[in-house]
């Protein structure tokens, strides 16, 4: 009989990884601490827009998937995953009490023989530094009793080409039979596998992978903001410089980065570089220009009302796409958030739409002292016409962009979402774009 996975934390990494396991035959329990999630896997739904339900249907009508908040059923797993998140604190200082936790439900119920994988983003040295000594409360010993891998998760969401089955992993060991028996059972899903040293440096790769991004996204919203200064356009540069088939990489500019790890990641890797008197000047810079962003879009807004004579103040700002991603349902750390708070506290009244994101939750921070949440307006003619700035921060392809240049007064473009379409020239200030440059 096929042995047991069990996997901890079924959102965005722990699903997708756990499908991926059960289309290769291989048996999944899922602990997740949210009944209601809980329930809808038991009944063959998904509440992941990238795993389809009839996948997770299928695989609980096969006996290859079952989920439930009682972390005993580990005991019964060859292998043990934990997938669960990572953010930063409110001084921006990596918050790993998710991943204690969850090592902490393991250590009653960790059984000799089995197999711990961390995939949560985190710093060098967390899976040896913080997960091991936990584990070895249990009186239970790393290689005489367990093995213990890092092998970081690789989730794009929105991603059509690339997902949890053909997408490699990588493996590193705090014992060599760990990364062995992760490797192996990471290559039964069907994707390559490349094995690392140990456990430190499948973390720092998975750091490295994300500030890579994160330094290009600063290096192109820096350019962005000079190609504003000197009358020119960015998005006709970046595609431009895109037809060289060497030596460059587009990346696009746009009011922040979102998501679940390039806002994050970097500053995992910038904090605990500090404990080696090491400082991560590039990473920090990129942080600097990225959170920067905001403010941009937010002056933006009051360049395009001050066309119409107004000021921001009383202003309504109806904001397009909260997503951190076009195309998705995940706001994690998106920079609406920021620029939603600063027009807040410029005296402006903000609305927003995004059908992927029925409710939006701000605050509490130093931005926003209280817990707002916003409810998605429909996106009617009244309420463009009603709207004194229309933000497309999130440019999502579900909006009919034309219709809302057609009836705004004012419209602020942070990601190129207007490009080419009648009457931006009237209307439109685009990010990235000098005020001389018509549309």
């Amino acid at each position: 009989m096929e042995k047991t996975v069990a996997i901890i934390g079924l959102g965005y990494v722990g699903l997708p990884l756990a499908v991926a396991f059960g289309r290769a035959g291989v048996p999944i329990v899922g602990v997740e601490l949210s009944r209601s999630k809980v329930d809808e896997l038991n009944a063959g739904r998904s509440y992941i827009p990238d795993v389809p339900s009839v996948d997770v249907a299928a695989l609980v009508k096969q006996n290859l998937l079952r989920a439930t908040t009682d972390y005993a059923v580990v005991g019964e797993a060859e292998a043990i995953f934990i997938c669960v998140p990572t953010p930063y604190d409110a001084a921006k200082a990596p918050d790993l009490s998710f991943i204690i936790s969850a090592a902490e439900g393991l250590v009653p119920h960790l059984q000799k023989g089995q197999l711990v994988v961390l995939q949560s983003t985190t710093y060098p040295g967390t899976t040896d530094e913080v997960v091991l000594p936990i584990l070895e409360r249990s009186g239970l010993q790393l290689g005489a009793d367990f093995d213990l891998a890092f092998s970081p998760e690789r989730i794009d969401p929105g991603n059509t080409k690339f997902n949890a089955i053909n997408t490699p992993k990588v493996v590193g060991g705090v014992n060599e039979r760990a990364t062995q028996r992760a490797a192996a059972l990471l290559k039964r899903i069907g994707a390559p596998v490349e094995i690392v040293s140990s456990a430190r440096a499948a973390e720092m790769t998975k750091l490295l992978e994300n500030i890579f991004r994160s330094v290009n996204i600063a290096l192109v919203n820096e350019i962005a903001l000079l190609c504003e200064r000197m009358n020119m356009d960015v998005w006709e540069v970046i595609r431009a410089a895109s037809t060289k088939p060497f030596g460059f990489m587009p990346f696009t500019p746009g009011a922040g980065v979102g998501g679940h790890c390039i806002p994050i990641d970097p500053l995992y890797l910038s904090w605990k570089a500090r404990e080696y008197d090491f400082h991560t000047n590039f990473i920090d810079l990129a942080a600097e220009v990225n959170e920067s962003m905001p403010y941009h879009v937010v002056d933006l807004v009051m360049q395009g009302l001050s066309q119409r004579g107004r000021g921001i103040k009383d202003s309504k700002v109806l904001v397009l796409g909260v997503a951190f991603k076009r195309d998705i349902d995940d706001p994690r750390n998106s920079p609406a958030e920021r620029v939603i708070e600063l027009l807040l506290q410029r005296g402006a009244q903000v609305q927003y739409h995004d059908k992927y994101v029925p409710q939006y939750k701000i605050g509490p921070d130093v931005f926003r002292r209280e817990k707002l949440t916003l409810t998605s307006i429909p996106l009617d003619d009244d309420a463009l016409q009603d709207s004194d700035s229309v933000v497309i921060v999130t440019g999502h392809r579900n909006v009919d962009y034309q219709h809302v240049i057609d009836l705004a007064p004012s419209v602020v473009d942070c990601c190129n979402a207007t490009m080419g379409l009648k009457g931006t020239e009237a209307k439109v200030v685009r990010l990235g774009v000098g005020s001389a440059i018509v549309g």
